[in-house]
């Protein structure tokens, strides 16, 4: 996996490119810094917000930072998202991390 510093400068030539914003969240998220996380998902909710993976994973940061009303704000929106997109397999995770929370 490529490291934050290389994902950044990949960002820099195309700062919409929702691949390498979901990148950089999913980074951020594992090293642990939530704020940075959060950012990039939404930056990638708005460049596609039928990325739906982005929603499912921003979810599970605002979980773990016991912000469980935006966590489940943010599953139904990505369920709404999964069902316009027709991704049948994201609908059933995102619907099924919503039910768990």
């Amino acid at each position: 996996m490529p490291t934050v510093e290389q994902l950044e400068r990949v960002l820099a030539a195309d700062p919409n490119d929702t691949f390498v914003l979901y990148a950089l969240a999913q980074e951020h998220a594992k090293r642990g810094n939530a704020d940075a996380a959060l950012a990039f998902y939404d930056r990638c909710l708005a460049a596609d917000r039928l990325y739906c993976y982005a929603y499912f994973h921003k979810a599970k940061v605002l979980e773990g930072l016991g912000r469980l009303g935006d966590a489940r704000a943010t599953l139904a929106a990505g369920v709404v998202a999964a069902r316009e997109a027709g991704d049948m397999k994201a609908l059933s995770e995102i619907s099924g991390a919503l039910d768990l929370l």
